[in-house]
């Protein structure tokens, strides 16, 4: 039977992707998910179970979103594009800047151009970032705060963000631009803060924070976003193409708070916390103005910070095995201004 509706996935195999194709595939039996990958080092195959691999209503291509044969033979196919594909740690963004250009910025050109192409997509979602507006200069953030990005990564989804915006303006393609704030919870790499702090607990090793540990983010549990993708691909076209929307909480959290929480509900001593160096281009804070999700999608977060990661901490603790061979890339060197190397 024809699938009710396929989606394309791009950079499916990461953690939001997974998780979001883990979420469609549970809940639409009717439709068909492409997963479009090229397996870098935060692109897990082991983020689908058999289930999903062995499932009908799934197909995987491996191959990279700046290649237009692949790209455009999958657009061809899909109703819904959903562009995710993109290297997204600031700080392996400070010392390996050209990958995030190349990817986020003409990778998502060579998306944007097959969509302009094939008039069988209904819409196009991509996947920008909170990062672009750099640290808040009105709080809560809505969506025509100044885009100040202040890493490579940042600058990189800024300008893919606008390329996108203005393939909607000059092609008519019908793109939404959402941007989430910080995601966390099953599944991410343990180069992110999160994981990152609950691995060393379990391991009892050192959680290092960067500076004063003072900076804050509103901190999205990822089934959530993964529900706000829902409602973006179901509701009316009309009242969302070419639209902006933060995909956030309302709320922010700092990272030294996140550290002594961790310990806590692990039982583990707060001694294990040491402080590094602040990490050059760090944006001080995030808050997302959630009106927006809200009038467009009726759509709001459900999960308390305190939930999610209650629940991240249970997911980590339940597989070892997953996260285990990873621990060696919980940390990138960066070079200072005075030339010393630090480990963020």
């Amino acid at each position: 039977m024809k699938p009710k509706k396929t989606i394309l996935v791009t950079g499916g195999a990461g953690f939001i992707g997974s998780n979001f194709v883990r979420y469609i595939l549970e809940k639409y039996t009717d439709y068909h998910v492409m997963v479009l990958d090229n397996l870098t080092y935060a692109g897990n195959p082991e983020n689908f179970d058999n289930g999903i691999i062995n499932s009908p209503c799934f197909s995987f291509w491996y191959g990279n979103v700046r290649n237009p044969e692949i790209v455009n033979e999958l657009v061809a196919k899909a109703d819904v594009v959903v562009h995710m594909a993109a290297e997204t740690h600031v700080a392996r963004s400070i010392y390996d800047n050209a990958i995030f250009f190349e990817t986020d910025v003409l990778g998502t050109q060579v998306i944007a151009n097959a969509v302009a192409k094939h008039p069988n997509v209904e819409r196009f979602i991509h996947i920008s970032t909170s990062e672009v507006y750099g640290t808040a200069l009105t709080e809560p953030m809505t969506e025509e705060h100044p885009l100040n990005p202040t890493t490579p990564y940042a600058s990189a989804k800024a300008g893919a963000d606008r390329l996108v915006y203005s393939y909607y303006v000059t092609y008519g393609i019908p793109a939404i631009i959402v941007r989430p704030f910080n995601n966390y919870g099953p599944y991410q790499h343990l180069e992110k803060v999160i994981p990152r702090f609950i691995t060393s607990a379990l391991l009892d090793e050192p959680l290092t924070i960067h500076g004063d540990g003072k900076s804050s983010r509103d901190w999205l549990y990822v089934e959530d976003h993964c529900e706000a993708l829902d409602k973006l691909i179901h509701v009316d076209l009309d009242k969302v193409k070419g639209q902006v929307i933060n995909i956030g909480t309302g709320r922010d959290v700092n990272i030294e708070t996140i550290a002594y929480m961790v310990l806590e509900m692990l039982g583990k001593s707060k001694a294990l916390i040491t402080y590094v160096g602040e990490r050059p281009g760090q944006v001080r804070r995030h808050i997302a103005s959630t009106e927006k999700a809200k009038k467009l999608l009726g759509w709001e977060a459900k999960t308390s910070f305190e939930e999610g990661l209650e629940k991240t901490i249970k997911w980590y603790q339940n597989h070892r095995n997953w996260w285990q061979k990873l621990l060696w890339m919980r940390t990138v060197p960066i070079k200072k201004p005075d030339g010393t190397i630090e480990w963020h």
